[in-house]
C-alpha cells in the first residue's frame, strides 16, 4: 500500500488535463506521452489559466520543478517514483502500475508512535 497520495489518471487517456488541488492551491494538469522515447512529460497552469511549466520530464525519483524558481509552482513537491524501488526508470509499461506520481506530503519519519502497532 501506498505510503503517499498519488495524482491518479488513466494513461490510456493520455494526453489529458485536468484540475487538481495540490495543498492549498488548484492546478491544472496535462500528463502527455512521447511514445518515440518512451517518456512521459507534465504541463502546468495555475489557477488563473496562465503557463506555470511546459513539458516537464518525468524522471524516476527526481522531484517536479525542481530546477525552477517560481512562486506559483505547488507546495508540496511532485515525485515519480516506485516506493518499492525496484525501477530503474518510468516507462509505459510500469506507469500506474509500479510507478506513480506522488505528492510527497509525508515528511520525515517522526518520533510519534504508529497508531496501527497498538490495535488489535
Amino acid at each position: 500500500m501506498a505510503k503517499r497520495d498519488y495524482i491518479d489518471f488513466d494513461k490510456e487517456e493520455v494526453p489529458v488535463i485536468f484540475d487538481i488541488d495540490i495543498g492549498e492551491e488548484q492546478f491544472t494538469m496535462g500528463i502527455n506521452y512521447n511514445q518515440t522515447n518512451d517518456f512521459f512529460t507534465v504541463d502546468l497552469w495555475g489557477s488563473d489559466g496562465n503557463v506555470i511549466v511546459f513539458g516537464e520530464k518525468m524522471v524516476l525519483n527526481r522531484p517536479l520543478f525542481e530546477d525552477l524558481i517560481d512562486e506559483r509552482l505547488p507546495g508540496p513537491t511532485l515525485v515519480p517514483m516506485d516506493e518499492a524501488g525496484r525501477e530503474d526508470r518510468i516507462t509505459y509499461e510500469n506507469f500506474g502500475v509500479t510507478v506513480f506520481l506522488y505528492i510527497d506530503d509525508i515528511g520525515d519519519e517522526t518520533d510519534e508512535p504508529d497508531p496501527d502497532y497498538y490495535a488489535n
